[in-house]
């Protein structure tokens, strides 16, 4: 009521937005200092990172999906086309963001997938190249991470000493560094200088058995069944050992990944010259049905074509 006595119109008291006036103005928030510090945080980050970082870091959880799908593809034809493209990409983002531990290892991986799966039977020499350049991917890891010492051209023993003091942020690139160097020297085994070497990716994968023996589904014991089974023992080779390890290998997928015994049926049962072996551990491959381990499809995928092509130099190794 108005003074006086007479009614006023009646005004609806409805709660206003608070950063709105009754002229409908918006007001200015005064910035709280927790708001200035996330603002200046931010214009730091966006100012240290160029957009080529943000995307190529962006990227990471997209890389972890693609592999994942890769490992689950069954076409053959379709695993050897699409890889090309995606390790260039991989290499792409590097260079966009040369700092990144994740991207590099990725790219070992792929290298030597690609190189194993579908480059080193028909063309040896540019296969060794891309295991070279696989490696030295996981390499630059490595030396981010604490390495620091000339991985190639170190003493075994200084080499053991550095090594120890990597922890288990290094698995990854512990594992495919010895892997790609491994398979490179195995592709040039008429270079004596090359096969000097070999001892020192044991040194690395050695780390790596004792952080995480099962590791990328025991592949720690499938290393060691090769670098046993792949020389006569007056070269270092051990049959024994390398059986076992072969077994502990098996025993990580319940038999499930095949290529354990395809490595196996190429490397111990033909340095020991026992054909039948070979031959049963392959047919048992071809025999197995697909599906058995659709996490690593591709792989086994992989593991039935070479155990095709092992088969075929059957008679002329026996």
């Amino acid at each position: 009521m108005r003074r006086g006595g007479r009614a006023g119109p009646v005004v609806a008291h409805l709660p206003r937005h608070p950063a709105t006036t009754a002229h409908g103005l918006t007001h200015m928030r005064r910035p709280t200092p927790r708001h200035l510090f996330a603002l200046l945080l931010l214009t730091q980050w966006l100012s240290a990172c160029s957009m080529g970082q943000i995307v190529a870091r962006s990227s990471v959880s997209i890389l972890d999906g693609g592999v994942d799908a890769m490992n689950r593809e069954t076409d053959l034809a379709l695993a050897a086309t699409a890889m090309p493209a995606n390790l260039k990409l991989m290499e792409g983002l590097i260079v966009e963001d040369p700092s990144n531990d994740e991207l590099p290892v990725y790219a070992a991986q792929g290298f030597y997938g690609y190189s194993f799966g579908f480059v080193e039977l028909d063309d040896p020499a540019r296969a060794a190249a891309l295991y070279r350049r696989g490696f030295d991917y996981a390499r630059r890891v490595l030396e981010r991470q604490g390495l620091d010492l000339d991985i190639l051209n170190s003493p075994p023993d200084r080499l053991q000493q550095a090594v120890a003091r990597l922890g288990g942020k290094s698995v990854p690139a512990l594992f495919w560094a010895a892997s790609c160097w491994a398979k490179e020297i195995d592709l040039n085994r008429d270079d004596p200088a090359r096969i000097a070497q070999l001892a020192s990716t044991e040194i690395l994968m050695r780390r790596v058995l004792e952080l995480q023996p099962d590791y990328y589904y025991g592949s720690p014991y499938l290393y060691y069944g090769v670098y046993y089974g792949g020389r006569a023992p007056m070269f270092g080779g051990d049959p024994d050992k390398s059986a076992q390890n072969f077994d502990r290998a098996r025993a990580v997928t319940q038999g499930r990944l095949l290529i354990v015994d395809v490595l196996q049926a190429e490397y111990l049962e033909r340095q020991r010259l026992d054909r039948q072996r070979f031959h049963d551990l392959l047919t048992r491959v071809l025999a197995t049905p697909q599906g058995v381990f659709p996490e690593m499809a591709l792989v086994n995928q992989i593991a039935r074509e070479r155990a095709r092509w092992l088969l075929g130099k059957e008679e002329a190794w026996f």
